[in-house]
């Protein structure tokens, strides 16, 4: 009796983690019952677990319709991660000096769950300005970073781990896996990665690792730049950002 309640109080906590994971991911309130039917719950269940999440400050009731979006908990709970999560912190320094260094914007990434996001950005100061939504969860092969982040994976995980769906292009193109698991090798060998962007037609990735004391890819420092400061800069920025992985990685490792 005791491990069923164990594996109930389990399947809870992952239930009420699904509920924080799916708001982010809609970015606006939304009912209970919304809720429960976007992830297949039962309607009971997933009151039960908006009622203590919004006792307890990590979902808030937003209207009289009952619909509730992230709590300002959550809020700072953040604060107080990224005061004690040194890379963040130094990543932010690092970006600065990038975007100094190019004038272009740079990027801090890591993996969420399957998805890709950007944690941190600074924007770059030319005229063509670029930008990306903070927190935004972006299919993996979509992205340089993709690559550098799942180098330590096997081919097997990789594509265990990302949704089939997200093999599919904007532009409908289906992108072939084989030659997708040849750039992750690639990648991992040359500490590097770098390609004209698959999700629009006018930037160039740049992508750096960042390891942590085991020599996992946990992070990636990025530069996203017009294609023609790319071509024209190029060994330039790959070499800043290079650095700039190699200084945030022993940071890491003490």
């Amino acid at each position: 009796m005791k491990d069923l309640n164990a594996r109930k109080r389990a399947r809870g906590i992952d239930r009420a983690f699904d509920i924080l994971d799916h708001l982010r991911a809609v970015k606006h309130p939304q009912r209970p019952g919304e809720i429960a039917q976007a992830l297949g719950a039962p309607k009971s269940t997933v009151y039960d677990l908006v009622a203590t999440l919004v006792e307890h400050g990590m979902l808030e009731t937003v209207d009289s319709q009952g619909n509730v979006f992230l709590g300002r908990r959550l809020y700072f709970l953040g604060l107080a991660y990224q005061e004690h999560f040194d890379l963040a912190r130094e990543a932010g320094v690092l970006l600065k000096e990038i975007t100094a260094q190019t004038s272009e914007t740079s990027q801090f990434c890591m993996l969420d769950g399957e998805k890709y996001t950007v944690a941190m950005m600074c924007e770059g100061s030319r005229p063509f300005r670029i930008s990306a939504d903070v927190g935004e969860r972006t299919p993996i092969p979509w992205t340089a970073s993709g690559r550098l982040l799942l180098g330590g994976m096997a081919d097997e995980e990789i594509l265990t781990l990302i949704p089939p769906e997200d093999f599919t292009l904007p532009s409908g193109e289906r992108m072939n896996r084989d030659a997708f698991l040849a750039e992750v090798r690639a990648a991992s060998r040359q500490g590097f990665f770098s390609f004209d962007s698959i999700v629009d037609s006018f930037t160039h990735c740049f992508a750096a690792p960042v390891y942590d004391e085991a020599g996992k890819c946990v992070a990636t420092l990025c530069i996203v730049a017009p294609k023609e400061d790319a071509r024209a800069n190029y060994d330039t920025y790959k070499q800043i950002l290079i650095d700039a992985g190699r200084s945030l990685s022993d940071l890491l490792r003490g």
